[in-house]
């Protein structure tokens, strides 16, 4: 509930998708906040925490986003209160991914996929083995060339790829030259201020292999700054007013400076190769050579003194200094490399030490307490490895004991004041009484384990599958024998990108069947073309008629009404060729443009012919689709409305037009009957969960942070 405390995450598109590290970081800040050092996410920004009554997660067992799908219109309440919503990839133990394993947090049984831990040598070989730096890299020591990123891998991490969509216009370095384990490393780091085109370099550095610095300079963005991030850049406008170096002579440098064989080091290095507008093709990475399990990255302040005893970035300094962090980023490829990934995982306790340092920094306040301090470090030197920090640890060391209400104990440890109950309803009652009294509070609710079976899921995602490419199809016609098929595509395809199209000829005169890749696209093509001449005919435009989308008007309705919708609108008739710079600068004129999400095709990379602008106000999206139904953008003309699918429902139903539509097909017609039961009851079970939310939720205090959760 929004009112002195709020949640910022204007994400849209492919942005839509979250890690547990990255909900982990949102709860972790919201429980602990400054007072503890917890730090803000990366993700998205909670203002005045310190406001917040409490932070409430609510699980949903056996549930998915299939169901969240399939039964949209049951979520009656869910759909309207919760604007900000998220895919969470997938995670076999999810709930322990969640909590973390902290020091207490003591697993329970095999069952759940989770085992007890051991001090013996068995174990520590296993776990050696289990890493996923040795997973990666094996355990002998290798020259530098073993560590360099893969074409896939700079691929899946952003890097900029000669060809790549985006990367028309960067320079390269054209080291071009092969690599050997004698090849030479630089170290490379820069800062970057906020303009309106996005971040631009403010400040470079360069040093060569014995840490010696080769380039330091000042860099005049090209465009407007509008934020310089002094706190992290260490740059102020002040500093930039006399310089005169623009990004073009600092790649000019960069190309002498650098030999043929020449291998950069950075952390998240991909960051700083797009803000040069740079391609390199050798690289190391030191956030990806010391990732952990699920991609979890450690931030360069902590690996700088964990590995290297070196304190960098400090708080008394103004901003980062781009040749401190070169160096550090040198020296930790150079340690990983000499020593050999088995020596860095068996003698550099990496997780152990980060929480550690977590917990000291969350007793830090109470630190005058000798005695405290002491139970402190008794208690980590007593916890075994550990595989991930656990902020309920922080909780308990702070003085909070955090609330676990459900049918299923996950907490033997005495770190939550859990109670068990046997059905919903109960879980509701305890929760309306002790929410209240927790600032950190965990309730579950299930649907039951009848309704987890293979045939049932099988069944349902066949469903919305179905009903999915139904309401992404449409018929048009009837059509003059021998029309212009080509013509029908063109006129079809300014509406969105089109997944197939069909010519019917079962009929007495020709139509077309065609099948779109986004909601958006087929509703347009209904609403503008329904009666209008096409080909030299006037056509009828409409969706496929059968049982299961005789509620399609009412679902369109609610989805363009979803808070999650709210001041978005989708745009298409654009050039496949133009990218987001282009777009940006076309709609520049718009008030309140927050965001533009222009989608890619999520195999080829290529973008389509339509785009999602989000922004601050609904007023002013209303103002937009106005004006925009009467653009031409580089010679064609524009189609919008208001936007029906929001980031995560685009990559469902992209996943959904790709997949072969046969899982549990044969089960699903064998047990029609039977199933068509199983789901209206279903159906009722998750209407009366919604209300559950809805009783839990108004019984919040106000600027209480709320997170429903999906685990299947």
């Amino acid at each position: 509930q929004e009112k002195s405390c709020r949640l910022s995450a204007a994400l849209l598109g492919e942005d839509c998708e979250i890690s547990h590290d990255q909900l982990y970081e949102l709860l972790k800040y919201a429980a602990l906040g400054k007072c503890h050092n917890a730090a803000q996410p990366s993700w998205c920004r909670i203002y005045h925490q310190s406001h917040l009554a409490g932070v409430v997660v609510v699980v949903l067992h056996e549930m998915s986003q299939l169901h969240f799908y399939r039964f949209y219109l049951q979520f009656k309440h869910l759909r309207k209160v919760f604007r900000h919503r998220f895919t969470l990839t997938p995670s076999t133990n999810f709930l322990t991914s969640l909590y973390g394993q902290g020091t207490n947090l003591k697993p329970q049984n095999t069952a759940q996929g989770l085992t007890s831990t051991s001090s013996d040598c068995t174990t520590k070989s296993l776990d050696l083995q289990c890493d996923p730096i040795i997973r990666r890299y094996g355990e002998k020591k290798q020259g530098l060339t073993s560590y360099t990123l893969t074409l896939e891998e700079q691929k899946k991490n952003d890097y900029p790829i000669k060809g790549s969509p985006g990367c028309k216009d960067y320079i390269s370095t054209d080291c071009d030259q092969q690599r050997t384990d004698s090849s030479p490393l630089f170290g490379l780091d820069c800062e970057m201020c906020l303009t309106a085109k996005g971040n631009e370099v403010t400040r470079v550095s360069l040093v060569d292999a014995r840490g010696q610095c080769l380039l330091n300079e000042l860099v005049k963005p090209e465009s407007t700054v509008m934020n310089y991030r002094t706190r992290f850049s260490g740059v102020t406008k002040k500093m930039l007013l006399p310089v005169k170096t623009r990004l073009s002579d600092i790649q000019t440098r960069l190309k002498k400076m650098l030999p043929h064989d020449a291998v950069l080091v950075g952390h998240s290095l991909n960051s700083d190769l797009q803000a040069l507008e740079m391609i390199h093709p050798s690289v190391i990475d030191t956030s990806l050579l010391f990732a952990r399990s699920e991609g979890r990255r450690f931030k360069l302040k902590f690996l700088a003194k964990a590995v290297l005893g070196k304190e960098i970035q400090c708080e008394q300094k103004l901003g980062h200094d781009p040749t401190e962090d070169a160096r550090a980023a040198l020296e930790l490829a150079q340690f990983f490399i000499e020593q050999g990934p088995a020596k860095v995982v068996a003698e550099l306790n990496l997780e152990m030490l980060l929480t550690a340092e977590k917990l000291a920094e969350v007793s830090q306040d109470k630190a005058a307490l000798q005695p405290q301090g002491c139970r402190v470090q008794e208690q980590l030197n007593e916890s075994p490895r550990l595989s991930k920090p656990c902020f309920l640890d922080c909780l308990q060391v702070t003085g909070q004991k955090p609330l676990l209400l459900g049918r299923q104990g996950l907490d033997s440890s005495g770190l939550c004041q859990s109670n068990l109950s046997t059905s919903n309803k109960q879980i509701l009652q305890r929760a309306l009484e002790d929410v209240p009294l927790s600032t950190f509070s965990i309730i579950q609710f299930s649907l039951g384990p009848e309704y987890i079976a293979s045939h049932l899921h099988a069944a349902l995602h066949e469903k919305v599958r179905s009903k999915l490419t139904d309401m992404l199809t449409i018929y048009a016609g009837p059509f003059e024998k021998g029309f212009c098929l080509k013509s029908v595509k063109k006129e079809f395809g300014r509406c969105g990108p089109i997944q197939s199209l069909t010519v019917i000829t079962e009929t007495f005169q020709p139509y077309v069947c065609i099948q779109y890749e986004v909601l958006e696209a087929a509703q347009l093509a209904v609403e503008s073309l329904n009666g209008a001449q096409v080909s030299g005919s006037c056509i009828k435009v409409q969706r496929p008629v059968t049982a299961a989308m005789l509620d399609c008007d009412v679902l369109i309705k609610e989805l363009e009404l979803d808070v999650e919708n709210e001041g978005v609108i989708y745009v298409a008739g654009l050039k496949k060729s133009l990218t987001e710079t282009d777009l940006q600068e076309e709609f520049s004129q718009l008030k309140d443009l927050e965001t533009l999400f222009l989608p890619k095709d999520l195999q080829s990379g290529k973008h389509r012919n339509c785009c999602f602008l989000k922004f601050q106000k609904s007023q002013s999206a209303a103002d937009a689709l106005e004006a925009i139904n009467r653009w031409t953008v580089k010679g064609r003309e524009l189609r919008s409305r208001n936007a029906l699918a929001s980031g995560h429902l685009w990559r469902w139903v992209w996943q959904m037009n790709h997949s072969n539509g046969k899982q549990g097909e044969h089960i699903f017609y064998e047990k029609r009957e039977q199933l068509s039961d199983c789901e209206q009851d279903l159906r009722k079970r998750v209407k009366k969960l919604d209300h559950h939310i809805k009783k839990l939720y108004r019984s919040l205090q106000d600027n209480t942070l709320c997170v429903v959760l999906f685990p299947g």
